[in-house]
């Protein structure tokens, strides 16, 4: 069971994956799977749309990270990858919870693709990242922002397309 892989969507910005470009790792211990949490909450929901709620968890936090790097183009990226359980540890085990922490850096290899925001979403996904933690905290009118950048979708790259992504 311990070689069991873990599908992993862990939020990111276009510098932190251009990194790949010379490294073989991607930092970031913060990722969102599916849960034990996240299925009791969604138990009505299928495999595909708990792995949806988990990706989108991993956008929003792309917002995040956005907000916190002012240099970084406003596009979100979200990294889908598959690692082994043992990689994995649940944290938090609030219901419906999709958050999971990594114990080591994600390996190039284990990256199944890159989901990333078209350049023309730039100005949505920038007002979005302004007011991330407001939405939050319940403002509805930053929520409606939020909400507008979560309405795009992001664009997939497969791992080996990363320079076609960086251009």
């Amino acid at each position: 069971m311990a070689n069991d892989l873990v599908r992993v969507y862990l939020p990111a910005t276009v510098p932190l994956v251009a990194a790949l470009r010379d490294g073989d790792e991607l930092p970031g211990l913060a990722a969102h799977a599916v849960t034990p949490a996240l299925r009791e909450w969604y138990a009505e929901g299928d495999e595909e749309e708990l792995e949806y709620v988990a990706f989108m968890r991993a956008a929003q936090d792309a917002l995040r990270l956005l907000r916190d790097d002012p240099a970084a183009p406003r596009r979100r990226v979200v990294v889908s990858a598959d690692v082994p359980a043992s990689q994995v540890s649940v944290e938090n085990r609030d219901l419906g919870t999709s958050a999971v922490r990594l114990n080591s850096a994600v390996r190039r290899a284990a990256i199944a693709a890159f989901h990333v925001d078209e350049a023309d979403a730039e100005p949505v996904v920038a007002d979005a990242a302004e007011v991330v933690e407001r939405a939050a905290g319940g403002d509805p009118d930053a929520q409606f922002t939020v909400d507008s950048a979560e309405d795009l979708d992001l664009l997939w790259y497969a791992p080996e397309e990363l320079d076609e992504l960086l251009r």
